[in-house]
Protein backbone atom coordinates (compact mmCIF):
# COMPACT_ATOMS: atom_id res chain seq x y z
CA UNK A 1 0.00 0.00 0.00
CA UNK A 2 1.42 3.23 -0.72
CA UNK A 3 -0.43 6.00 0.56
CA UNK A 4 1.18 8.41 -2.14
CA UNK A 5 -1.46 10.96 -1.25
CA UNK A 6 -0.22 12.18 1.91
CA UNK A 7 2.65 14.21 -0.05
CA UNK A 8 0.47 15.96 -1.56
CA UNK A 9 0.18 19.62 0.13
CA UNK A 10 -3.57 19.73 -0.88
CA UNK A 11 -4.14 16.51 0.58
CA UNK A 12 -2.22 18.18 3.82
CA UNK A 13 -4.55 21.50 3.24
CA UNK A 14 -7.54 19.63 3.13
CA UNK A 15 -7.07 17.81 6.58
CA UNK A 16 -6.05 21.06 8.17
CA UNK A 17 -9.61 22.72 6.99
CA UNK A 18 -11.68 19.82 8.12
CA UNK A 19 -9.93 19.99 11.51
CA UNK A 20 -10.70 23.75 11.41
CA UNK A 21 -14.12 23.20 10.54
CA UNK A 22 -14.79 20.80 13.56
CA UNK A 23 -13.60 23.45 16.15
CA UNK A 24 -16.22 25.65 14.01
CA UNK A 25 -19.15 23.53 14.09
CA UNK A 26 -18.44 22.06 18.12
CA UNK A 27 -19.37 25.82 18.93
CA UNK A 28 -23.29 26.08 17.38
CA UNK A 29 -26.14 25.60 19.11
CA UNK A 30 -27.69 21.84 19.81
CA UNK A 31 -30.31 22.73 17.54
CA UNK A 32 -28.20 23.15 14.51
CA UNK A 33 -26.69 19.79 14.77
CA UNK A 34 -27.75 19.18 11.37
CA UNK A 35 -25.36 21.86 9.85
CA UNK A 36 -22.34 20.74 11.86
CA UNK A 37 -23.00 17.80 10.89
CA UNK A 38 -23.56 17.98 7.31
CA UNK A 39 -20.73 20.50 7.34
CA UNK A 40 -18.31 18.03 8.93
CA UNK A 41 -19.15 15.24 6.50
CA UNK A 42 -18.61 17.47 3.44
CA UNK A 43 -15.07 18.87 4.62
CA UNK A 44 -14.11 14.95 5.44
CA UNK A 45 -15.26 13.98 1.94
CA UNK A 46 -12.92 16.83 0.51
CA UNK A 47 -10.08 14.34 2.33
CA UNK A 48 -11.09 11.01 1.72
CA UNK A 49 -11.71 11.58 -1.51
CA UNK A 50 -8.65 12.63 -2.04
CA UNK A 51 -7.04 9.88 -0.57
CA UNK A 52 -9.17 7.17 -2.04
CA UNK A 53 -8.71 8.76 -5.59
CA UNK A 54 -5.03 8.40 -5.05
CA UNK A 55 -5.36 4.70 -4.94
CA UNK A 56 -6.93 4.17 -8.49
CA UNK A 57 -5.15 2.91 -11.44
CA UNK A 58 -5.34 5.67 -13.87
CA UNK A 59 -5.25 9.10 -13.80
CA UNK A 60 -8.56 9.77 -15.29
CA UNK A 61 -9.89 7.34 -12.32
CA UNK A 62 -8.23 9.82 -10.01
CA UNK A 63 -9.76 12.90 -11.23
CA UNK A 64 -12.93 11.72 -10.73
CA UNK A 65 -12.43 11.52 -6.96
CA UNK A 66 -10.66 15.03 -7.15
CA UNK A 67 -13.79 16.49 -9.03
CA UNK A 68 -16.00 15.14 -6.36
CA UNK A 69 -13.67 16.65 -3.85
CA UNK A 70 -14.50 20.03 -5.62
CA UNK A 71 -17.94 19.33 -5.12
CA UNK A 72 -17.63 19.02 -1.58
CA UNK A 73 -15.88 22.83 -1.40
CA UNK A 74 -18.28 24.09 -2.69
CA UNK A 75 -20.55 22.41 -0.60
CA UNK A 76 -18.94 23.61 1.96
CA UNK A 77 -19.34 27.12 1.31
CA UNK A 78 -23.26 26.77 0.95
CA UNK A 79 -23.21 25.43 4.32
CA UNK A 80 -20.76 28.44 5.86
CA UNK A 81 -23.17 30.63 4.22
CA UNK A 82 -26.15 28.99 5.86
CA UNK A 83 -24.14 29.25 8.58
CA UNK A 84 -23.64 32.99 8.53
CA UNK A 85 -27.30 33.53 7.65
CA UNK A 86 -28.34 32.12 10.49
CA UNK A 87 -25.91 34.28 12.70
CA UNK A 88 -23.54 31.40 13.71
CA UNK A 89 -20.12 32.64 12.92
CA UNK A 90 -18.87 36.22 12.07
CA UNK A 91 -18.16 37.92 8.95
CA UNK A 92 -14.59 37.64 9.46
CA UNK A 93 -14.83 33.63 9.62
CA UNK A 94 -17.43 33.47 6.60
CA UNK A 95 -14.90 35.59 4.73
CA UNK A 96 -11.75 33.18 6.49
CA UNK A 97 -13.33 30.21 5.64
CA UNK A 98 -14.42 31.17 1.74
CA UNK A 99 -10.77 32.08 1.43
CA UNK A 100 -9.54 28.91 2.69
CA UNK A 101 -11.94 26.94 0.56
CA UNK A 102 -11.37 28.82 -2.87
CA UNK A 103 -7.52 28.44 -1.97
CA UNK A 104 -8.45 24.42 -1.80
CA UNK A 105 -10.57 24.86 -5.24
CA UNK A 106 -7.87 26.53 -6.91
CA UNK A 107 -5.37 23.85 -5.41
CA UNK A 108 -7.71 21.04 -6.73
CA UNK A 109 -8.32 22.60 -10.25
CA UNK A 110 -4.59 23.16 -10.90
CA UNK A 111 -4.00 19.01 -9.64
CA UNK A 112 -7.01 18.49 -11.65
CA UNK A 113 -5.59 19.97 -14.83
CA UNK A 114 -1.97 18.34 -14.01
CA UNK A 115 -4.35 14.37 -14.26
CA UNK A 116 -5.72 15.35 -17.69
CA UNK A 117 -2.40 16.06 -18.99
Amino acid sequence: MSFRFRNFKVYQDAKLLHKEIVVLVNTFPRNYWYLADQMKRSSLSIVLNIAEGSSKQSDKDFNRYIAISLGSVDEMVASLEIAFDQKLLSKEKLTYFQNCHESLSKQLGGFSKFLKS
